[in-house]
C-alpha cells in the first residue's frame, strides 16, 4: 500500500513596508541679499550712533539670515518709486545674483499726480521676473493704511486710503500671478503702534524696522530659507534722536516734504471729496 501525500501550497503575501513620514526638507541658506526700494529700504528712522548713517531693515535681515557683508547690497534711495526700482536699482541687483531680494516701494507713487496702479503692477512684474531668472526669491510688501499713522485731515486721509487700496490690489495681483511670498504690513503685529514709527510718522523707528525684519524673515522661513539668528525686537545699537533733533527734522525736512507732496496730492483729494459729496446727494 502506497501512501499518497498531498502537498498544499500556501502563498504568503509579504507585509507592506511601514509608511515613513517624508524626510524634512533642509532649509536653504541665503548667502546673498539685496534690498530695493525707497527711504524705508534705505533705513531712515533707525539712525546709527555718531552720525554713522542708517541701519534699518536690510542689515537686520542680513544678520538674521547669516549673510556676510560682501553678500549684502542695498541700492535703494529716498524718494524712489516702483519705476525707479525697475530702471535704476534692478541692474545692480541682478548683477549681484542674490538668493533673496526684498522690495519696499510703491508708497511714494501714491502721493504723485501721475499715480498708475497698472504701471506699478507692470514694473513690479518686470522686477520679479528679472530676479527670478537669476534664481532669486523676491519678497515685496503690501501696505497698511498709512493715514492712520500720519495724521491727515479726513478728506486727505480718505484719498490716501483709496490710493493705498489701489496700490495693494495691484501688488496682490502680481504676487498671485508670479507666485512669490509677500509681507502684508496690515497684518504685522503693532503696525499702528506709535512706538513703531519715528518722529516723522513716515518711516519706521528702530523697533519698526525690527518688526519689518521679523516679518520678512518669517516669510522667508516659510519659503524654505534658514534663519539661524532670528531678529530680536529689543532695541539696541541705534540712537534715539534728541528733542532738538525732532524739531530740526520737522522744520527742515518734515514740513517742506508735506508742502511739496500736499501740492501734488490735494487735487486728487479734491476729486475724491467731490465724488463723495455727489454720492451723499443721491
Amino acid at each position: 500500500m502506497v501512501a499518497t501525500v498531498t502537498v498544499i501550497s500556501v502563498e504568503v503575501t509579504p507585509s507592506p513596508e511601514p509608511l515613513l513620514p517624508p524626510a524634512p526638507a533642509v532649509p536653504r541658506s541665503a548667502r546673498r541679499l539685496v534690498v530695493l526700494g525707497d527711504s524705508t529700504a534705505v533705513g531712515l528712522g533707525d539712525p546709527l550712533p555718531d552720525r554713522g548713517g542708517w541701519r534699518g531693515v536690510g542689515p537686520l535681515v542680513a544678520e538674521a539670515l547669516g549673510v556676510e557683508p560682501d553678500g549684502y547690497l542695498n541700492p535703494s534711495f529716498t524718494g524712489a518709486r516702483m519705476g525707479c526700482v525697475l530702471t535704476k536699482q534692478l541692474p545692480a541687483a541682478v548683477a549681484h545674483r542674490p538668493d533673496v531680494a526684498l522690495v519696499v516701494a510703491g508708497m511714494n507713487d501714491t502721493l504723485r499726480p501721475d499715480f498708475s496702479a497698472e504701471k506699478i503692477a507692470a514694473d513690479l512684474t518686470e522686477v520679479i521676473r528679472a530676479l527670478a531668472a537669476a534664481g532669486t526669491t523676491v519678497v515685496p510688501v503690501r501696505y497698511h493704511d498709512h493715514g492712520k499713522v500720519f495724521r491727515l485731515p479726513q478728506s486727505l486721509r480718505r484719498a490716501l486710503s483709496q490710493r493705498v487700496a489701489e496700490l495693494n490690489a495691484a501688488i496682490d495681483g502680481v504676487v498671485e500671478r508670479e507666485g512669490v511670498p509677500c509681507l502684508d504690513l496690515e497684518l504685522l503685529p503693532g503696525a499702528y503702534d506709535l512706538t513703531a514709527w519715528s518722529v516723522d510718522r513716515l518711516h519706521p523707528s528702530e523697533l519698526g524696522h525690527r518688526m519689518l525684519a521679523t516679518g520678512f524673515t518669517e516669510r522667508l522661513a516659510e519659503a524654505g530659507f534658514a534663519v539661524p539668528r532670528p531678529v530680536s525686537l529689543t532695541c539696541s545699537g541705534g540712537v534715539e534722536p534728541s528733542t532738538a533733533g525732532h524739531v530740526g527734522w520737522l522744520v527742515l525736512k518734515g514740513v517742506p516734504w508735506v508742502w511739496r507732496r500736499g501740492r501734488e496730492f490735494v487735487p486728487y483729494a479734491a476729486v475724491i471729496m467731490w465724488h463723495a459729496f455727489r454720492e451723499r446727494l443721491r
